[in-house]
C-alpha cells in the first residue's frame, strides 16, 4: 500500500510543460507477453514499433493540427509455445510481419480524429521473425525456438488502415470516446468499434492534444501547449475479422504447411497508465483478447503487455 501511495505521489509531482511546444516526436512501443508473465511465450508473442511523427506547419480550416507519421513495425506469432518439434503440435502457425508505413492524422476542432495509413512489407521468413526471436530468447536465457520451418510462407504485404475517434463526453477527470477502425489488405482485413475511457489524476487534455492519441505535438500555429498528463485508461473493442494472413496464409500463396480458420468475432480490451515527464511520455498496458482462430487447443483468452516511450523535440 505504501509503495502504491509513493508511486501516485511521484506521478502527481511530475514537472509540467509550462509554455512549451514540441512539434516532433520519436516513439518506441514493444508488445510482449513477458510483460504480464515470466513463463508465457505464445500466440502474439512480440510486436515492435519505431515511429517518427512531425506536425504540419500548414493551417487548414476546421483542422486544429495535422500530424504525419513514419513507422517501422514488426509482428511475431507462435503456437502455445515456441518449442514445438512436430507439425501436429501447432495450435496456430508461426508467422511474422515486417512493414514500413506512412500515416496522416487529422485532429479536428470539433474534437474528432481521423487517422489513415498505408503499410508495405512482407510476411513469412523474409520478415526475419525467426532471427529476432532467437535474439530475444538468447537475451532472456530461453531455449532456442523450433518450428519456424513450418511458418507462413513469404508474401508481399500491402495494408490500408483508417481510424476514427469522436468525443462522447468529458469532464475534468473523466471522459468517454468512441473509436472505430478498419483494415483492408493482403495481411489483415477487419472492422472494429469500441470505447476509450480516461480517468485523470490531473485535469484531462482534449483528445486532440493528448498523448492518448499521439496528438500532443504543437507549434506557433496551434492553440495548445504540451501540458503534463497522468491518466488511467480502458479500451474495450469488438472486432469482426474477415481475413488474417498470419493465421490463414496469404491468398497470394498456397500450400502453407500450417493454417487455421479465423474466428470472425473477437473481443479485446486494454487497461493501462500513461504519463508525461518533460519531453518524455511513458505508458504501460495490459492487453486481453479472446481466441483469434478455430483451434480447439487455443484457450478462450490470452494476455500480453505493452511498454511505450516517447521523446519530443523541435
Amino acid at each position: 500500500m505504501k509503495k502504491n501511495i509513493l508511486l501516485l505521489f511521484i506521478l502527481l509531482s511530475l514537472p509540467t510543460f509550462s509554455q512549451r511546444k514540441y512539434a516532433k516526436e520519436f516513439s518506441f512501443i514493444n508488445d510482449n507477453d513477458l510483460y504480464t508473465s515470466t513463463y508465457q511465450d505464445r500466440y502474439y508473442t512480440n510486436g515492435a514499433f519505431l515511429t517518427y511523427r512531425f506536425l504540419s506547419k500548414n493551417k487548414v480550416k476546421n483542422i486544429a493540427k495535422k500530424i504525419y507519421e513514419i513507422q517501422l513495425g514488426h509482428h511475431m506469432y507462435t503456437p502455445y509455445k515456441a518449442i514445438v518439434e512436430t507439425i501436429e503440435e501447432h495450435d496456430r502457425p508461426f508467422a511474422g510481419y515486417l512493414f514500413a508505413s506512412f500515416g496522416i492524422n487529422k485532429f479536428y476542432t470539433n474534437e474528432s480524429i481521423l487517422k489513415t495509413s498505408l503499410q508495405l512489407g512482407v510476411i513469412g521468413s523474409s520478415s526475419l521473425s525467426e532471427e529476432l526471436q532467437g535474439i530475444i530468447h538468447k537475451m532472456y536465457g530461453f531455449r532456442k525456438a523450433t518450428g519456424w520451418d513450418y511458418q507462413i510462407k513469404d508474401a508481399f504485404a500491402l495494408n490500408l488502415k483508417a481510424d476514427y475517434i469522436k468525443k462522447i463526453s468529458k469532464d475534468n477527470v473523466f471522459d468517454l470516446n468512441w473509436i472505430n477502425s478498419a483494415r483492408l489488405g493482403t495481411v489483415y482485413t477487419d472492422l472494429s468499434t469500441g470505447l476509450y475511457t480516461r480517468i485523470g489524476f490531473k485535469p484531462l487534455e482534449s483528445i486532440i492534444n493528448s498523448i492518448a492519441f499521439h496528438g500532443n505535438l504543437n507549434n506557433q500555429n496551434t492553440n495548445f501547449e504540451n501540458k503534463a498528463e497522468v491518466f488511467l485508461y480502458l479500451k474495450p473493442m469488438l472486432h469482426y475479422v474477415a481475413y488474417d494472413a498470419t493465421i490463414e496464409g496469404s491468398f497470394l500463396t498456397d500450400k502453407n504447411p500450417v493454417t487455421f480458420e479465423v474466428e470472425p468475432f473477437k473481443f479485446t480490451t486494454e487497461f493501462g497508465i500513461r504519463f508525461t515527464s518533460n519531453r518524455f511520455n511513458f505508458g504501460y498496458t495490459i492487453n486481453y483478447h479472446t481466441k483469434k482462430l478455430k483451434s480447439s487447443r487455443v484457450p478462450k483468452g490470452n494476455f500480453y503487455g505493452t511498454i511505450q516511450l516517447n521523446y519530443q523535440f523541435n
